[in-house]
């Protein structure tokens, strides 16, 4: 990776390191997937164990989940719906390990990941939860490839491997030929199709969508859905996605509604 005048950011997973341009240092929000958990069957990959998150409000305590439980089986793509501010995105970030709950626990392939602490935590967010967020979050100073690549660099795959994993990500994405183009001079849906190349990259067990079509304009967003869902597939991720998108629920193998901090099959 090119590197001028530097600048130190740090991931969600708690990585730091550094990228080119200090003048355009931002922080985001970002955990990147591998595949060193994954299963080849059909069984149950993630567990969301009667978790429970609350909020103070001032005086007030805000309960958002209220033993919330439920299971997900491998390469199951499964819709959370729920009004804003019913704890939806807090699920992701206890899924992943960013937050913590008050109680209650997550299971990945059988290991609880509540239960890890540092480093080993980030360490296992950065191999197995692979992230697509609503605005992105590609890193402005490095290009397209870079922006990928670094999935992989930071989990130690380096040199003609990296480039070679990129490329073959960056095709499948439809994006080879904007490989070494600045991400600024995208479209919006050619940046998520970045972000999702990016959260694939390493094949990852479990992946996690927070509204991925929401900052996408209408048609934009019926051309980026079917690559995030089938690229999931095919690869074989359990995707969990978060959104107020009736095309992309209707799409999904299942739909879960977050309702009063509980998990429960949507009605029809």
């Amino acid at each position: 990776m090119r590197a001028t005048r530097s600048c130190m950011a740090e991931t969600a997973a708690g990585d730091s390191f550094a990228y080119r341009d200090a003048s355009c240092c931002v922080f985001f929000l970002w955990a990147i997937g591998d595949a060193s958990c994954s299963g080849g069957g059909k069984g149950t990959v993630l567990i969301v164990k009667q978790l429970c998150r609350s909020f103070r409000e001032g005086e007030r305590e805000h309960r958002v989940l209220d033993h919330a439980h439920a299971e997900f089986a491998n390469a199951e793509v499964t819709a959370v719906i729920g009004r804003s501010g019913s704890g939806k995105s807090t699920l992701l970030n206890l899924i992943s390990g960013i937050d913590r709950p008050d109680s209650g626990s997550v299971e990945v392939d059988g290991l609880d990941v509540t239960a890890l602490a540092e480093p080993r935590l980030t360490l296992f967010r950065r191999k197995n939860i692979g992230f697509v967020y609503q605005f992105f979050n590609l890193v402005p100073t490095l290009d397209v490839e870079e922006n990928v690549r670094l999935a992989l660099e930071l989990n130690g795959v380096r040199g003609a491997e990296a480039r070679e994993r990129t490329s073959a990500m960056l095709r499948e994405v439809g994006l080879e030929d904007r490989a070494h183009s600045a991400v600024d001079t995208l479209s919006g849906g050619e940046q998520q199709r970045v972000a999702i190349a990016r959260a694939l990259v390493h094949r990852p067990p479990v992946l996690l969508a927070d509204e991925p079509t929401g900052n996408l304009d209408e048609e934009t967003a019926r051309q980026v859905l079917p690559v995030l869902l089938s690229l999931a597939r095919q690869r074989g991720a359990t995707l969990l996605i978060v959104t107020h998108d009736a095309a992309l629920a209707q799409a999904a193998d299942r739909v879960l509604e977050l309702r009063d901090g509980r998990l429960q099959e949507a009605s029809s």
